[in-house]
């Protein structure tokens, strides 16, 4: 192989891999209880992405929580839906920034609770995040982000 067909090859490569990322989506509806502050600091830390949030403070959070997939127990204060996936709860960007690098087939993403340290949940993480896949009411691991 000659020099310049190895460049070229590498240079493919290269293109190919760069445009099988997908960045965010521009726009991103969140789903929360009206009292519930860390929901908005959540989606501050979205919009820093340069993804434009509309919060939702008016519905019944168990509907859209079922209509987004979420299996019981594993819910969180807020279900955003952007592009074509759910994020329950709390998700460090770097799990949902993944989720959209990598396109899995499923219905979304997930973080359990409220864990301290992440998007919108002041202090210092203090034990692995465990980000779970979703589909049907049917979890599976995402990723796990230590502290």
């Amino acid at each position: 192989m000659t020099r310049f067909t190895a460049t070229l090859l590498s240079s493919a490569l290269l293109l190919g891999a760069a445009s099988a990322q997908a960045a965010l989506p521009t726009e991103a509806t969140l789903y929360k209880n009206p009292q519930c502050g860390c929901c908005d600091e959540y989606a501050r830390h979205l919009e820093e992405l340069g993804v434009e949030v509309t919060i939702i403070d008016d519905v019944e959070l168990g509907d859209i929580k079922q209509q987004a997939g979420v299996p019981y127990g594993l819910g969180s204060c807020h279900t955003i839906e952007i592009g074509e996936y759910w994020i329950e709860g709390h998700v460090p960007m770097e799990a949902v920034t993944k989720l959209f690098e990598e396109q899995p087939d499923v219905d979304g993403i997930g973080l359990a609770g409220m864990p301290i340290g992440t998007p919108g949940m002041p202090g210092p993480q203090s034990e692995p995040y465990n980000v779970y896949a979703f589909s049907d009411q049917q979890d599976e691991p995402f990723m796990t982000l230590a502290p």
